[in-house]
Protein backbone atom coordinates (compact mmCIF):
# COMPACT_ATOMS: atom_id res chain seq x y z
CA UNK A 1 0.00 0.00 0.00
CA UNK A 2 1.42 3.61 -0.89
CA UNK A 3 2.33 6.23 1.69
CA UNK A 4 -0.39 8.32 -0.40
CA UNK A 5 -3.23 5.74 0.59
CA UNK A 6 -1.69 5.18 4.10
CA UNK A 7 -1.89 9.01 5.15
CA UNK A 8 -5.42 9.49 3.12
CA UNK A 9 -6.80 6.83 5.24
CA UNK A 10 -5.72 8.17 8.16
CA UNK A 11 -7.25 11.96 7.45
CA UNK A 12 -10.70 10.11 7.07
CA UNK A 13 -10.43 8.26 10.22
CA UNK A 14 -9.75 11.17 11.52
CA UNK A 15 -12.09 13.49 10.24
CA UNK A 16 -14.82 10.69 11.74
CA UNK A 17 -13.22 10.66 15.04
CA UNK A 18 -13.94 14.57 14.95
CA UNK A 19 -17.00 14.51 13.70
CA UNK A 20 -18.64 12.09 16.26
CA UNK A 21 -16.71 14.16 18.80
CA UNK A 22 -18.68 17.19 17.90
CA UNK A 23 -21.48 15.21 17.49
CA UNK A 24 -21.08 14.31 21.22
CA UNK A 25 -20.10 18.02 22.70
CA UNK A 26 -23.73 19.58 20.49
CA UNK A 27 -25.91 16.95 22.25
CA UNK A 28 -23.95 17.09 25.57
CA UNK A 29 -24.44 20.71 25.13
CA UNK A 30 -28.43 20.57 24.39
CA UNK A 31 -28.80 18.17 27.76
CA UNK A 32 -27.44 21.35 29.25
CA UNK A 33 -29.31 24.02 27.99
CA UNK A 34 -32.37 21.94 28.62
CA UNK A 35 -31.78 21.50 32.41
CA UNK A 36 -30.98 25.43 32.28
CA UNK A 37 -35.00 25.90 31.54
CA UNK A 38 -36.50 28.50 33.69
CA UNK A 39 -37.37 28.31 37.52
CA UNK A 40 -39.95 28.83 39.79
CA UNK A 41 -41.01 28.63 43.23
CA UNK A 42 -44.97 28.32 42.36
CA UNK A 43 -46.78 27.01 44.84
CA UNK A 44 -44.16 27.01 47.75
CA UNK A 45 -44.72 28.42 51.27
CA UNK A 46 -42.80 28.76 54.51
CA UNK A 47 -44.03 26.11 56.91
CA UNK A 48 -41.88 26.58 60.27
CA UNK A 49 -39.92 29.60 60.99
CA UNK A 50 -36.19 29.34 60.19
CA UNK A 51 -33.38 30.43 62.21
CA UNK A 52 -32.23 34.04 61.39
CA UNK A 53 -30.09 33.89 58.36
CA UNK A 54 -31.67 30.97 56.90
CA UNK A 55 -33.97 31.78 53.86
CA UNK A 56 -34.62 28.00 52.09
CA UNK A 57 -36.76 27.69 48.53
CA UNK A 58 -37.45 25.33 45.99
CA UNK A 59 -37.43 25.73 42.48
CA UNK A 60 -38.94 23.75 39.91
CA UNK A 61 -38.83 23.44 35.48
CA UNK A 62 -42.13 25.61 34.49
CA UNK A 63 -42.23 23.12 31.67
CA UNK A 64 -41.07 19.39 31.73
CA UNK A 65 -41.72 16.69 29.04
CA UNK A 66 -43.03 12.97 29.17
CA UNK A 67 -41.95 10.91 26.60
CA UNK A 68 -45.80 9.08 25.01
CA UNK A 69 -43.73 6.17 24.74
CA UNK A 70 -42.62 5.19 27.89
CA UNK A 71 -44.07 7.93 29.94
CA UNK A 72 -41.30 8.75 31.76
CA UNK A 73 -40.00 12.20 32.24
CA UNK A 74 -36.92 14.19 34.40
CA UNK A 75 -37.60 16.96 36.26
CA UNK A 76 -35.16 19.03 37.88
CA UNK A 77 -35.02 19.98 41.79
CA UNK A 78 -33.57 22.98 43.33
CA UNK A 79 -32.66 23.52 47.03
CA UNK A 80 -31.90 27.18 47.20
CA UNK A 81 -30.59 28.62 50.62
CA UNK A 82 -31.11 32.69 49.85
CA UNK A 83 -30.45 33.91 53.65
CA UNK A 84 -26.98 34.91 54.65
CA UNK A 85 -26.27 32.15 57.11
CA UNK A 86 -25.58 28.42 57.19
CA UNK A 87 -28.77 26.60 57.12
CA UNK A 88 -27.58 23.90 59.35
CA UNK A 89 -28.15 19.79 58.25
CA UNK A 90 -31.25 19.52 55.86
CA UNK A 91 -32.76 17.26 53.74
CA UNK A 92 -34.96 17.01 50.99
CA UNK A 93 -38.05 14.91 50.73
CA UNK A 94 -39.32 14.74 47.11
CA UNK A 95 -42.75 13.12 46.95
CA UNK A 96 -45.36 12.23 43.91
CA UNK A 97 -49.13 12.12 43.75
CA UNK A 98 -51.86 10.85 41.74
CA UNK A 99 -50.63 10.27 38.36
CA UNK A 100 -47.23 11.10 38.99
CA UNK A 101 -44.69 8.60 40.37
CA UNK A 102 -41.49 9.56 41.31
CA UNK A 103 -39.12 6.48 40.53
CA UNK A 104 -35.32 7.73 41.55
CA UNK A 105 -33.77 10.77 42.89
CA UNK A 106 -29.28 10.44 42.28
CA UNK A 107 -28.18 10.48 45.30
CA UNK A 108 -31.24 10.23 47.44
CA UNK A 109 -33.10 7.12 49.52
CA UNK A 110 -36.67 6.04 48.60
CA UNK A 111 -38.99 6.36 51.21
CA UNK A 112 -41.02 3.47 52.86
CA UNK A 113 -44.97 2.77 51.78
CA UNK A 114 -45.49 3.03 55.02
CA UNK A 115 -44.04 6.23 56.12
CA UNK A 116 -45.44 7.79 52.81
CA UNK A 117 -47.36 10.87 53.23
CA UNK A 118 -51.39 10.18 53.24
CA UNK A 119 -52.25 10.41 49.33
CA UNK A 120 -49.00 10.23 47.91
CA UNK A 121 -47.61 7.49 45.69
CA UNK A 122 -44.08 7.72 46.34
CA UNK A 123 -41.21 9.66 47.95
CA UNK A 124 -37.40 9.79 48.28
CA UNK A 125 -35.65 11.60 51.38
CA UNK A 126 -32.45 13.74 50.22
CA UNK A 127 -29.71 14.71 52.59
CA UNK A 128 -28.54 18.11 51.78
CA UNK A 129 -26.50 18.88 54.69
CA UNK A 130 -25.11 22.22 55.83
CA UNK A 131 -26.14 24.28 52.83
CA UNK A 132 -23.92 27.89 52.69
CA UNK A 133 -25.48 31.29 52.53
CA UNK A 134 -26.35 31.59 48.82
CA UNK A 135 -25.78 28.48 47.73
CA UNK A 136 -27.97 26.18 46.14
CA UNK A 137 -28.08 22.06 45.06
CA UNK A 138 -30.09 20.67 42.29
CA UNK A 139 -31.04 16.66 42.08
CA UNK A 140 -32.44 15.16 38.93
CA UNK A 141 -35.57 13.63 39.77
CA UNK A 142 -36.98 10.38 37.31
CA UNK A 143 -40.77 10.31 37.18
CA UNK A 144 -43.12 8.10 35.42
CA UNK A 145 -46.36 10.39 34.62
CA UNK A 146 -50.14 8.90 33.54
CA UNK A 147 -51.11 11.27 31.31
CA UNK A 148 -54.56 9.98 32.25
CA UNK A 149 -54.77 11.49 35.42
CA UNK A 150 -53.53 14.36 37.45
CA UNK A 151 -49.87 14.49 38.50
CA UNK A 152 -48.25 16.29 41.32
CA UNK A 153 -44.91 16.66 43.09
CA UNK A 154 -44.00 18.01 46.34
CA UNK A 155 -40.74 19.52 47.92
CA UNK A 156 -40.31 19.70 51.41
CA UNK A 157 -37.12 20.63 53.33
CA UNK A 158 -36.47 19.94 56.15
CA UNK A 159 -34.42 19.96 59.54
CA UNK A 160 -31.94 16.34 59.27
CA UNK A 161 -34.16 15.11 61.80
CA UNK A 162 -37.82 15.71 60.29
CA UNK A 163 -38.83 18.00 63.20
CA UNK A 164 -39.80 20.96 61.27
CA UNK A 165 -40.18 21.82 57.69
CA UNK A 166 -39.08 25.30 57.01
CA UNK A 167 -40.28 25.13 53.18
CA UNK A 168 -42.32 23.53 51.32
CA UNK A 169 -43.15 23.42 47.21
CA UNK A 170 -46.30 21.75 46.31
CA UNK A 171 -48.19 19.87 46.15
CA UNK A 172 -48.00 20.98 42.86
CA UNK A 173 -49.24 19.79 39.70
CA UNK A 174 -47.23 19.40 36.22
CA UNK A 175 -50.65 19.29 33.45
CA UNK A 176 -51.55 20.12 29.81
CA UNK A 177 -54.98 21.54 28.56
CA UNK A 178 -53.95 20.71 25.01
CA UNK A 179 -53.15 16.68 25.08
CA UNK A 180 -50.38 15.30 22.37
CA UNK A 181 -51.20 11.45 22.23
CA UNK A 182 -50.00 11.03 18.54
CA UNK A 183 -46.95 13.00 19.23
CA UNK A 184 -43.41 12.01 20.43
CA UNK A 185 -43.71 13.69 23.44
CA UNK A 186 -46.57 15.88 25.41
CA UNK A 187 -45.30 19.47 27.22
CA UNK A 188 -46.39 19.91 30.89
CA UNK A 189 -46.97 23.34 32.41
CA UNK A 190 -46.19 23.59 36.36
CA UNK A 191 -49.24 24.77 38.30
CA UNK A 192 -51.78 23.38 35.70
CA UNK A 193 -53.95 20.99 35.79
CA UNK A 194 -53.51 18.25 33.49
CA UNK A 195 -56.22 17.07 30.98
CA UNK A 196 -56.03 13.39 30.66
CA UNK A 197 -55.23 12.29 26.58
CA UNK A 198 -57.74 9.53 26.92
CA UNK A 199 -60.48 10.65 24.04
CA UNK A 200 -63.84 12.22 25.39
CA UNK A 201 -62.94 12.52 29.07
CA UNK A 202 -64.32 15.18 30.19
CA UNK A 203 -63.25 15.08 34.27
CA UNK A 204 -60.29 13.73 35.75
CA UNK A 205 -60.31 10.97 37.70
CA UNK A 206 -59.72 11.33 41.64
CA UNK A 207 -56.99 9.26 42.91
CA UNK A 208 -56.13 8.53 46.50
CA UNK A 209 -56.83 10.75 48.94
CA UNK A 210 -58.76 13.86 48.46
CA UNK A 211 -57.09 16.67 46.80
CA UNK A 212 -56.80 19.18 50.06
CA UNK A 213 -55.69 15.87 52.66
CA UNK A 214 -52.45 17.40 52.65
CA UNK A 215 -52.66 21.26 52.16
CA UNK A 216 -49.54 23.44 52.03
CA UNK A 217 -49.45 24.76 55.43
CA UNK A 218 -49.97 21.14 57.40
CA UNK A 219 -48.12 19.22 55.01
CA UNK A 220 -45.06 19.70 56.55
CA UNK A 221 -46.13 17.35 59.85
CA UNK A 222 -47.27 14.87 57.66
CA UNK A 223 -44.15 14.28 55.76
CA UNK A 224 -42.10 14.45 58.91
CA UNK A 225 -43.52 10.58 59.45
CA UNK A 226 -41.21 9.69 56.48
CA UNK A 227 -38.31 9.79 58.56
CA UNK A 228 -35.87 7.90 55.96
CA UNK A 229 -32.75 9.53 56.07
CA UNK A 230 -31.22 10.91 53.49
CA UNK A 231 -28.13 8.78 52.06
CA UNK A 232 -25.29 10.82 50.25
CA UNK A 233 -25.26 10.98 48.19
CA UNK A 234 -22.69 10.82 12.95
CA UNK A 235 -20.49 11.73 10.48
CA UNK A 236 -20.85 12.00 6.72
CA UNK A 237 -19.37 8.88 4.31
CA UNK A 238 -16.56 10.44 2.74
CA UNK A 239 -15.85 9.99 -0.93
CA UNK A 240 -13.17 7.98 -2.77
CA UNK A 241 -10.56 10.03 -3.93
CA UNK A 242 -9.43 10.09 -7.17
CA UNK A 243 -5.67 9.09 -8.21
Amino acid sequence: MSSRRVSTRAAVTGSLVTAAFSAVLILSGTAVANDQQPMSGQGGKTVDKAPAGVKVTTLLPKKISVDNSSKNTVINATVRNEGTKDSGDLKLLVVGFDGLRITNVAGCSAIAQKDLPAGSNSGFSCGIGPLAAGKSRSYVVEASYDLGKEGRICLPVQTADGRKTYWQQGPVPFGTVNPSPNAPATPLLLGTDNKPVAPGGDQLPKTGAARDLLPLGAAGAALVTAGAAGLWWSGRRPRPRRT
